[in-house]
């Protein structure tokens, strides 16, 4: 990859967040981008909280009072371009909220290991942040869960 990427990390968890995880996320960024073909310098702000950090935010700015897996607010909108409407030096895609409470929660449930499952949300939430939906349509739906295996499976996370 040729752009540089910036991600921010914001621990909100009474736990330390390991390097290997950081370095997750941050593989899940690139990945996505590449798979994209997004080649700008990039910055991304990623926030790990539990389930009732992230029931605050997703009351505060979606109306709805309850635990959810990761939140994305995306800060560029690529409607209409390949180019994103920007000519600062980074392109700043916007803010990742993840539950590592319900991460290890749903890696349990699926029976996979909590590293997929932050992978899965992160590549999920950059897929939001690049301008894909899934709540529109069967068809965008279906399109967003075969970029998300695609990606999955160029890091070697995918499901078998």
């Amino acid at each position: 990859m040729k752009n540089k990427v910036m991600i921010y990390f914001t621990n909100e968890t009474d736990s330390p967040v390991t390097y290997g995880l950081k370095m997750l996320v941050r593989r899940s960024v690139i990945a996505a981008l590449e798979y994209e073909g997004f080649y700008n310098d990039a910055e991304v702000s990623v926030t790990f909280t539990d389930n009732e950090g992230i029931r605050r935010i997703n009351s505060e700015f979606r109306g709805i009072d309850k635990p959810t897996d990761v939140l994305s607010f995306p800060l560029t909108d690529f409607e209409g371009g390949d180019e994103p409407p920007t000519d600062e030096p980074f392109v700043s895609l916007g803010d990742i909220v993840i539950s590592l409470e319900r991460a290890r929660e749903q890696a349990e449930e699926f029976g996979h290991s909590f590293e997929r499952e932050c992978a899965f949300l992160c590549v999920h939430s950059m897929l939001h942040l690049l301008g894909y939906d899934h709540v529109g349509s069967d068809e965008e739906d279906a399109e967003m869960r075969r970029r998300q295996s695609e990606i999955l499976e160029s890091m070697g996370l995918g499901v078998k």
